[in-house]
């Protein structure tokens, strides 16, 4: 196996799942956590929120798609290009996610906000507008462990990495997971 393979393989065991309080989950009891929390918003015809930028945009894109498709989750696409360029434009791009979250959310709702480095401002404007709605949120982050946004949901997932195409990777699979364990857990439920 490849060093680059046997980094990644070797974090996976190092992925951090704490909640709101601080207290630490191991992966199989997070990845759980989260899923029953998105099969509760499935069940109360919620909504699911995922933002992200660069590439964690295209996890976003890809993942709203799959939750959709696949788990059979509602989604509101916070990407469409207009509607970025307009707030970008007109308010500033750290409103882009929140005045779209303003309109939208409301408690029963789940925000997975994805930042490799935890710093982002527009993706921080997301989670504190999430949060004035009593929506649940989920972070991803890496990078700095004492990073902003890493403490900020009701479920954080920490990869500790400073490294963007493996936090973005892992970022991936976490919720990969997520969506396929939804689907077989919906499957044994029929």
């Amino acid at each position: 196996m490849s060093d680059y393979l046997n980094r990644i393989k070797t974090l996976l065991d190092c992925i951090e799942f704490t909640d709101y309080i601080g207290k630490r989950s191991e992966y199989e009891e997070g990845v759980s956590r989260v899923v029953g929390r998105l099969r509760e918003c499935k069940a109360e015809r919620g909504s699911l929120f995922l933002c992200g930028n660069g590439g964690s945009a295209g996890i976003a894109q890809h993942m709203a798609a799959d939750f959709l498709k696949n788990a059979g989750v509602r989604i509101h696409d916070l990407f469409g290009q207009t509607t970025i360029t307009c707030i970008s434009n007109d308010l500033g791009y750290e409103h882009v996610f929140c005045r779209q979250l303003e309109l939208m959310a409301d408690s029963r709702d789940i925000l997975i906000a994805i930042s490799s480095s935890g710093e982002s401002e527009n993706i921080i404007s997301a989670i504190e507008t999430m949060r004035m709605y009593g929506g649940y949120i989920v972070t991803l982050t890496g990078f700095q462990r004492e990073n902003r946004i890493r403490k900020m949901g009701d479920m954080n997932i920490y990869v500790p990495v400073c490294h963007y195409g493996i936090t973005e990777s892992i970022h991936n699979l976490i919720l990969q997971h997520c969506v396929d364990l939804m689907v077989d857990l919906d499957s044994t439920d029929q």
